[in-house]
């Protein structure tokens, strides 16, 4: 009984370490029609998790999966941080609670790339060694490396007098969106005062960021007085 217990955590062991030895030879694909160059990991979890349906940049994108095998393992077990069982689990009660739908999922790396090369916004994932004419390839980075924009021009809001006087301030967040080139091509408020993000808005549309390889969306908070 114990040999049978340390073969069966042995083949456990040795089908993670294969996994993680696939996870450096996997390349997300996307169709054409995604702008993006490249794509942080947490922009690719929450795709494949269909929490998000773009990406930074605002291209909209549709997960496409393989059924099974080592390479989605190894995609799912360093990616997503699921087992298939977890994550089929995961896909029903998103159908079942109208929040999701189940991704589209194919056979093997050559089905990925041709739905991928003829779907636009799709986005998946195959190994190394596959020919993908047809499809771009993402680079996959850290959060940070892709999300961070050195803020090079910073224009200060002006704080309403009246708001001011009455002692009326607080933090107010935006989502900015940020071009290749480094400068600010749309400001969304995510929260605040509306008057205040009047102003924060006239002013954050004037900053200007490093250039990047693409366009991306970051969160600004900008406080007006001494309020949290």
């Amino acid at each position: 009984m114990k040999c049978l217990t340390l073969l069966l955590v042995g083949a456990g062991l040795m089908r993670f370490a294969s996994a993680d030895a696939l996870a450096g030879d996997i390349k997300v694909i996307a169709n054409s029609s995604v702008k993006a160059d490249v794509i942080t990991a947490v922009e690719l979890k929450r795709v494949f998790l269909e929490q998000n349906n773009s990406l930074g940049d605002g291209t909209h994108v549709e997960p496409v999966l393989e059924k099974d095998g080592p390479v989605h393992e190894a995609f799912l077990q360093e990616f997503l941080g699921r087992t298939d069982d977890d994550l089929q689990t995961y896909y029903r009660a998103l159908v079942f609670t109208g929040r999701g739908s189940m991704p589209k999922e194919l056979d093997s790396d050559a089905e990925v790339v041709a739905y991928v090369a003829k779907t636009r916004g799709a986005l998946g994932y195959v190994s190394t060694a596959t020919s993908v004419e047809g499809v771009k390839i993402l680079a996959i980075v850290p959060a940070g490396n892709a999300a961070h924009r050195t803020l090079i021009t910073r224009v200060e809001p002006e704080y309403p007098e009246t708001l001011k006087y009455l002692n009326i301030g607080g933090t107010v967040r935006l989502q900015v969106t940020i071009s290749a080139k480094g400068n600010v091509e749309k400001v969304e408020v995510l929260g605040g005062n509306p008057i205040l993000a009047e102003s924060a808005i006239s002013a954050v549309k004037q900053w200007v960021y490093t250039a990047g390889h693409s366009r991306i969306t970051v969160e600004e908070s900008i406080l007006f007085g001494s309020h949290p």
